[in-house]
C-alpha cells in the first residue's frame, strides 16, 4: 500500500509539473506575439526556453542571407566571468554541431556534444558543455535561425519532453518574426510617406537655414516644419505640431503646412494675421486636431533685422547670439489652433543682429517625463550654446542626437542663422 501510494504522489507531481510547464508555454507563447522589438522578442525567445527545459546555457544563432551561415549569436546564462573568459573570441559562424543543425533542420538531441561526429571542439575559455538541444526557428518556410540550449540544472540529459515544447516555442517565435517584420516594414513605409510630406528647405540666402525630423519610435507624428521667402523681400518661418500619432496626424499636417503656405504668400500680413485666418479656414474646411505653431518672418531692420512672430500654444524660440548667449524669446503664447477661432493673437518682435541663430524646435525635443518642462528647456539652451559653432546642418543635427527629453515623441527643429554683416 505504502509503494502504491508512492507511485500515486509520484504521478501526482508528474502531472502537476507537467501543467506547470504547458501554463509556462502558453505564458511565453502570449509574451512573444506582445513583442514588438526584434531583438527584445529573440531574447526571451532564450531565456523562455531555457526556463522551460530548466537548461543553464542558451544561445540563438541567426542565418545569414546564404543561409549557410550565422551572422547573429545572442547568448543568455553566461556568467559575467565565463563572459570575460570568452572575450575576443569570435562568435560561432556554423561549424561543428552548430553547423549541423543548420545543414540538417530538425530537431537534434545530444547527450555527449564531444563524442558527436561533427564535433570539433570548443574554443579556449568556453565554460565545459556536454548535452545539447537544437530547434531550428522558420519563417514562412525558410530557416531564420537556430535555437540551442545546453546544460540542464539537473544534471541530465534533454528528453523527448524538452524537445517537444521548444519545438512549439519556436513554431510562436517564427510567428512573433514574422509579424515584427510585417510591422517594421509598414513603420517604414510611413516614416517615408511622412519624410516625404515635410519639404526640402529653399535656399534661403542671404540667411543661413537648416532642418532635421526624428519620428518617434514606431510612430507616425503630426510635427513640421517650412521655410519661405515672401514676395514682401521677408523670410517666413513655421514650425508645427498637429496632436496625435496616426496617419491622420500626418495627413492634417501636409493640410495645414499646404494652406499657410498659400496664406502667407496671399495675405503679407503680420503672423497673427495669418494665423487668425488660418485657424478660420482650418475650423470650415477640415476637422483639423488640436495643433501648436509658432510663424514668424524676418524682417530688413535698419540695423540687422527683425523677428516678428506669433505663437499658438507652442514652445518658445532659442535665440543664440554671436557671442554664445542663449535667451529663450518667451512671450504670450496664444491658444493653439482648432480651440477658438475669434480669440486675439498677438504679435511680437525682438531684433536680430547680424550672426544671430534662432531655434524654432517642437516639444518632442524637450519633454521627459521625469523632469520639469524648465529643465528641459535649460538643458537644451546649454546644447545650443555648446555646439552653435557647428556649420547649421550639423547644429540642429547634434541637438537632435543629444535631446533632453525621453525620446517617445516625435521631434522636428528648425534653425535660421542671419548673416554676419
Amino acid at each position: 500500500m505504502d509503494a502504491q501510494l508512492d507511485q500515486i504522489a509520484e504521478k501526482l507531481q508528474e502531472l502537476a509539473a507537467s501543467k506547470d510547464r504547458l501554463q509556462g508555454l502558453l505564458d511565453a507563447v502570449l509574451a512573444l506575439s506582445r513583442e514588438e522589438d526584434l531583438p527584445a522578442v529573440l531574447h526571451r525567445f532564450v531565456t523562455t526556453a531555457m526556463s522551460l527545459t530548466g537548461a543553464r546555457y542558451g544561445a540563438l544563432g541567426v542565418l545569414d542571407e546564404s543561409g549557410q551561415a550565422l551572422e547573429q549569436f545572442i547568448t543568455a546564462g553566461l556568467s559575467e566571468s565565463e563572459r570575460a573568459a570568452l572575450a575576443g573570441t569570435d562568435f560561432p559562424h556554423g561549424r561543428g554541431v552548430l553547423g549541423h543543425l543548420i545543414r540538417n533542420p530538425q530537431p537534434l538531441r545530444v547527450d555527449d556534444i564531444a563524442s558527436h561526429p561533427a564535433s570539433v571542439g570548443f574554443p579556449p575559455g568556453h565554460p565545459p558543455m556536454r548535452t545539447l538541444l537544437g530547434v531550428a526557428i522558420s519563417v514562412r518556410g525558410t530557416i531564420y535561425g537556430d535555437l540551442y540550449l545546453s546544460e540542464r540544472r539537473d544534471g541530465r540529459p534533454f528528453d523527448r519532453e524538452d524537445e517537444d515544447i521548444i519545438v512549439t516555442l519556436a513554431g510562436a517565435a517564427g510567428i512573433a518574426i514574422e509579424n515584427i517584420r510585417l510591422l517594421e516594414q509598414v513603420r517604414d513605409s510611413a516614416e517615408h510617406f511622412q519624410r516625404l510630406l515635410l519639404p526640402t528647405l529653399p535656399d534661403l540666402h542671404p540667411f543661413t537655414g537648416a532642418a532635421t525630423y526624428r519620428p518617434a519610435p514606431g510612430h507616425l507624428g503630426g510635427d513640421w516644419y517650412d521655410a519661405i521667402w515672401l514676395p514682401d523681400n521677408a523670410c517666413a518661418v513655421v514650425i508645427g505640431d498637429v496632436v496625435g500619432h496616426d496617419l491622420h496626424a500626418a495627413a492634417a499636417m501636409a493640410q495645414t503646412r499646404n494652406m499657410l503656405r498659400a496664406l502667407l504668400f496671399d495675405r503679407l500680413t503680420p503672423p497673427s494675421a495669418i494665423l487668425h485666418r488660418l485657424d478660420r479656414a482650418l475650423n470650415a474646411l477640415t476637422d483639423l486636431p488640436v495643433t501648436t505653431a509658432c510663424l514668424a518672418r524676418i524682417e530688413p531692420a535698419p540695423k540687422g533685422w527683425t523677428l516678428r512672430w506669433s505663437t499658438a500654444g507652442h514652445v518658445p524660440p532659442l535665440l543664440i547670439t554671436p557671442d554664445r548667449q542663449a535667451r529663450y524669446l518667451h512671450a504670450e503664447p496664444g491658444l493653439p489652433l482648432a480651440v477658438n477661432t475669434e480669440l486675439h493673437r498677438p504679435d511680437h518682435t525682438h531684433p536680430l543682429p547680424p550672426g544671430a541663430t534662432v531655434v524654432f524646435y517642437t516639444d518632442g525635443l524637450i519633454e521627459h517625463p521625469d523632469r520639469t518642462v524648465d529643465d528641459g528647456l535649460a538643458r537644451l539652451a546649454e546644447l545650443a550654446t555648446a555646439y552653435i559653432g557647428l556649420p547649421l546642418q550639423d547644429f540642429v543635427d547634434t541637438l537632435a542626437d543629444h535631446h533632453p527629453s525621453d525620446g517617445h515623441d516625435d521631434m522636428a527643429i528648425l534653425a535660421l542663422r542671419t548673416p554676419h554683416n
